[in-house]
């Protein structure tokens, strides 16, 4: 298959007005220097600065610069999610634009893809410029991720990557899934994911965008994506299966109860009144339960099979031959 470009460069961004141009001239630097065809998509996260006005200067001057501008702030996932729909390369490599992702590693990374047949890479930042209350919960919230998922990465959440354009087109991004990427790209089977050691920039302009809140949301989001992957086209299979469990055991309490009712009064006439037993209460709330995850099931069942509904964001603006 023919592409248009070698590479597609997508890089999401938030009130990066400074950066963007020194961003900008180092990866058009690097891409002459080994004569690759390439396109820059800069994604405009809702910036409320001159971050878009700036991409439209540096769109004017140089045709491989495409912008997209949204209309408010909808994250990071939302902005890789417009670039992976929009680029066009055969190798799409991700980087954040403050200038901490070195554009320097972009042809080890292609030759990985294109000549090494991975499906995805992912950058290891093994030597951090941030501080350790940045540095710990990165640590454990990595270690979590390998645990759940299986795969052996050191840092799934660095923003430099590289992907076949097949796994772009194939995975959806929604919501704060950005740092789950290669567990989404494993679970829709693409299972080559390798690991390369990149350096880290120490920050030059402006401040982070995030907050330790981020490890929390982060924690939860990455039970949702492990649920959400396994059952989401049969939700049943975890729902009924619950129900029919709590089910099953609600019903065999009551059973024993009465059986045991029935045996004390043929053989004593002495026995409690089996409302009166806590063991009864819960064997009702057990029932009840099941009953409810299994309807629960069924209705995810239903609702999955009919369900169309795909991300929606809103675009100002757009420039360059990037269109929303």
């Amino acid at each position: 298959m023919q592409y248009p470009y070698d590479i597609s460069v997508v890089v999401p961004l938030f009130n990066e007005e400074e950066s963007l141009p020194e961003l900008v001239r180092w990866i058009r630097r690097v891409m002459h220097a080994h004569e690759f065809s390439y396109e820059i998509i800069l994604v405009d996260d809702g910036s409320t600065d001159r971050s878009w006005e700036v991409i439209q200067d540096l769109s004017a001057d140089d045709n491989t610069v495409k912008g997209i501008s949204f209309n408010r702030n909808y994250g990071k996932s939302a902005a890789l999610h417009m670039g992976f729909q929009r680029c066009a390369g055969e190798v799409v490599i991700t980087m954040d634009a403050d200038l901490q992702d070195s554009p320097d590693e972009i042809p080890a990374l292609y030759d990985m893809i294109k000549h090494q047949k991975y499906d995805l890479v992912s950058g290891w930042k093994q030597k951090r410029f941030d501080p350790i209350s940045k540095t710990i919960p990165t640590k454990l919230f990595n270690a979590a991720t390998r645990k759940l998922s299986g795969i052996q990465l050191h840092d799934f959440n660095c923003g430099l990557k590289a992907y076949r354009q097949l796994v772009v087109k194939t995975i959806e991004v929604h919501g704060e899934m950005h740092r789950y990427i290669p567990v989404i790209a494993k679970w829709n089977g693409f299972t080559k994911i390798g690991e390369k050691v990149v350096k880290h920039q120490e920050r030059k302009y402006g401040t982070t965008k995030f907050g330790l809140e981020r490890f929390v949301y982060g924690f939860l989001d990455l039970l949702s994506i492990s649920f959400v992957s396994r059952f989401k086209k049969r939700p049943m299979h975890f729902f009924g299966t619950m129900g029919t469990l709590m089910f099953v055991v609600g019903l065999g309490i009551t059973m024993w109860l009465i059986v045991q009712k029935l045996f004390g009064l043929y053989t004593d006439g002495r026995v409690r009144d089996i409302v009166d037993q806590p063991l009864f209460f819960l064997a009702l709330v057990t029932v009840i339960l099941g009953v409810q995850l299994f309807l629960a099931g069924f209705l995810a069942e239903m609702v999955s099979m009919t369900s169309s509904k795909k991300n929606e964001y809103l675009v100002r603006d757009h420039i360059g031959s990037v269109k929303a």
